[in-house]
């Protein structure tokens, strides 16, 4: 399979000419994609959640990286949620805004002793300032994923989460169709520490634009099973709820992780959560190049106690361990595996396997 993205070109100069030219993007896109633009409702079992927006094209948590990811036919865009210090929900991945935005030139002086600038160390009219860009290593200033965007002619800003959902919500407007929400709730135990409550936050948020159960087209995830099971038992929400599942080998959480992945985890998972959202190569690895890939049972595991499995991340530009490339690991995922959906830089790319190879819908 090419690896190069399909037609991303035009869609890509309306997004970076400005947000007046993005109505003209959406009804290309309409056009364009009007085969595989299917309510989420009417797939669920291949689910393309847009990893950050279309981050692999644009930088990653900005509206016009959402913008394209759905122009490309992605059925979910993916919000990471922080709160900054007045309380107000931001899309952005890291606690800390060094290695996407400008604020070290912007705000000199306002880092803490590890050198980092924290989102909740600054209210929301101070981050409206800042410029994001393509992910770098803040030590070195080198490009996390070498040969994404790099241009300079667009401004980027950050997103509060409401502004976020209502463009989710302008977007099904214009193209008729389902934009599902994806937000993860980023760090809910050093937000309590800073006296903040991501997790009431991120629920109000969301019950203002209509996400309140099941049947909406939103899937809440978070790390922490602790706060998921709070959501869901003590703040009684109704939402699909997704128990993400980090390395094993990560320190402190290591073991909670381990444990996740046993079917007697996966059993208690399925006390509160809908489904689990494991990194890749929890499912497939390839042991040495050219190897056959081997598989765990993880997600016949989770499918057995009636989870949904979203994996995450599928990237053109950073392949899992040995693996071929990018049509492996689809594959891999898709067909061999079964996966009910999948986090992807490059939404159209997914999007192109599975309309070519379509997964069967046994289950």
């Amino acid at each position: 399979m090419s690896t190069r993205p399909a037609r991303p070109s035009g869609l890509l100069r309306c997004v970076l000419a400005g947000p007046l030219l993005w109505p003209v993007l959406l009804f290309q896109a309409m056009m364009i994609h009007a085969a595989d633009a299917m309510p989420v409702t009417d797939r669920p079992l291949n689910l393309v959640i847009a990893h950050r927006g279309a981050s692999g094209h644009l930088p990653e948590h900005t509206l016009a990286a959402k913008a394209l990811a759905v122009g490309l036919g992605a059925g979910a865009i993916e919000q990471d949620v922080v709160l900054s210090r007045d309380g107000v929900p931001i899309v952005f991945h890291d606690p800390y805004l060094d290695a996407t935005t400008d604020v070290a030139s912007r705000f000199p002086g306002r880092a803490r002793t590890d050198g980092r600038h924290y989102v909740m160390d600054f209210d929301l009219a101070e981050l409206r300032t800042l410029q994001l860009r393509e992910r770098v290593d803040p030590a070195s200033g080198q490009p996390r994923f070498a040969g994404r965007y790099s241009g300079t002619a667009a401004s980027f800003g950050v997103a509060t989460l409401d502004e976020e959902l209502a463009f989710a919500r302008s977007l099904e407007r214009t193209l008729g169709r389902t934009v599902a929400v994806y937000p993860e709730i980023k760090h809910p135990a050093e937000h309590r520490a800073a006296g903040l409550d991501a997790t009431r936050a991120v629920l109000a948020v969301l019950e203002r634009h209509g996400y309140r159960t099941r049947r909406d087209p939103a899937y809440l995830q978070c790390f922490d099973a602790t706060e998921l099971r709070r959501i869901r038992h003590e703040l009684r929400s109704e939402l699909t709820l997704i128990q993400l599942i980090g390395d094993p080998r990560d320190g402190d959480a290591g073991a909670e992780y381990a444990r996740m992945l046993t079917p007697e985890g996966l059993a208690g998972i399925a006390g509160y959560a809908d489904g689990i959202g494991p990194w890749l190569e929890q499912i497939v690895r390839w042991p040495e190049p050219g190897a056959a890939p081997v598989f765990s049972t993880l997600v016949a595991d989770a499918h057995a106690r009636g989870l949904l499995v979203h994996p995450y991340t599928l990237r053109r530009d950073s392949l899992p361990a040995n693996a071929p490339d990018l049509e492996a690991v689809h594959e891999a995922l898709f067909i061999k595996a079964g996966v009910d959906g999948a986090f992807s830089d490059f939404p159209e790319l997914t999007l192109e396997f599975l309309q070519r190879r379509p997964p069967g819908k046994a289950r």
